[in-house]
């Protein structure tokens, strides 16, 4: 399923509407991945959210049953959680995963960076 523009859009006048200066737009993930700070911050896929919480924030959020983790490859990827649409319907639900994901991004770590062939 292709990813939702229209979702896409509306990160990125979140972002705006914030003042984050240092956001970057990627494709990866089978979406669109909003790097802030040079980290991965939050990708749009198919019709819902990726969101890079942290671990903390994430126990938190599968414990209210809004998300469901990230498994890439078999492993759990522990600072991660899946949205589906149904979970940020509501203005206040949606900045809700924006803020969370903002907050955890100031102490989050750069990701290495890979050496191209």
């Amino acid at each position: 399923m292709p990813y939702s523009e229209k979702l896409v859009d509306r990160i990125r006048i979140a972002l705006m509407d914030l003042d984050i200066p240092k956001v970057e737009e990627k494709k990866m993930f089978r979406g669109v991945t909003f790097m802030v700070d040079d980290k991965m911050c939050i990708c749009v896929r198919d019709q819902g959210l990726l969101c890079r919480v942290g671990r903390e924030q994430a126990v938190i959020e599968l414990e209210k049953d809004n998300c469901r983790q990230m498994v890439h490859g078999g492993r759990v990827m522990k600072d991660f959680v899946y949205v589906d649409m149904e979970n940020f319907q509501t203005s206040k639900d949606f900045d809700h995963w924006i803020n969370i994901s903002l907050q955890f991004n100031k102490k989050a770590k750069v990701s290495k960076k890979r050496k191209k062939d």
